[in-house]
């Protein structure tokens, strides 16, 4: 039988292949985490490809957390290599979020309200010894992921609730990736241990209300993601008239 009409091999998008070059053009050039990227213009005419897939390629490394664009002032390596994690993950992750985030403001802000009711000594200890941890990791350049993690599972604790403990559970994995994903957008460390320390405050205060509000505020800002705003669609990979064909692409 012929295999004419076997499935074919999916063409990688052109942005995808212009991050291609520029994670080899980073690692060639020993560059590292404060360098510049050349010009989006100049990216365009050397790889002979439209601004516009550059600029598409550029919001995938941003999304990443892998560069700093900054408004009139160029695009800036955050680490020392363009290690991206594949396109197809960024979309699945892309497609789920907005759930993770809905069920996490669903259950999150009633933990909080519960843990203002139910608290114990020991689960206001817990819930210091997190942000204790959460700053530390900050003040040492990190994103505070590990001291995050921990208060939210001693606010879980601080409820008192074994059903809405399994829930969380339940969705763990989601709420790290939707963890991570908040915490490397830039400056969002300080402002989420801040918005803890008020989660923390109304808890301490027996004020169920004021816990749920603050904790649905922090969850809101959770949600406030570049991935949320990036279009994985094929925008760019068609080029613009008079550009050169895709294996006339010049390299860095």
């Amino acid at each position: 039988m012929s295999d004419a009409l076997r499935p074919m091999a999916a063409k990688p998008r052109l942005y995808e292949q212009v991050l291609d070059r520029l994670r080899s053009y980073v690692t060639e050039g020993g560059l590292g985490a404060g360098d510049r990227l050349p010009p989006e213009r100049d990216l365009a005419a050397r790889l002979g490809v439209s601004r516009a897939s550059v600029k598409q390629a550029i919001v995938v490394l941003e999304v990443q957390g892998l560069v700093e664009v900054r408004h009139g002032g160029g695009t800036y390596l955050v680490r020392d290599t363009l290690d991206v994690e594949p396109v197809e993950q960024l979309v699945e992750r892309r497609r789920r979020l907005p759930d993770v985030l809905d069920a996490r403001e669903a259950l999150e802000t009633k933990l909080a309200e519960l843990a203002a009711e139910r608290r114990t000594e020991d689960d206001i200890t817990g819930m210091r010894a997190a942000l204790a941890r959460m700053e530390a990791e900050i003040e040492a350049g990190e994103h505070g992921v590990e001291g995050d993690r921990l208060f939210h599972a001693a606010v879980t604790a601080a409820a008192h609730s074994s059903i809405l403990a399994e829930f969380m559970r339940s969705i763990a994995d989601q709420i790290t990736e939707s963890r991570h994903e908040s915490l490397r957008q830039p400056s969002r460390p300080g402002r989420s241990l801040a918005q803890h320390r008020d989660i923390l405050d109304a808890i301490v205060a027996g004020q169920p209300k004021q816990a749920a509000s603050a904790m649905r505020r922090h969850v809101r800002t959770v949600a406030k993601v570049r991935l949320l705003d990036w279009d994985p669609g094929d925008s760019g990979d068609q080029g613009e008239p008079g550009e050169p064909e895709e294996n006339d692409q010049r390299p860095l």
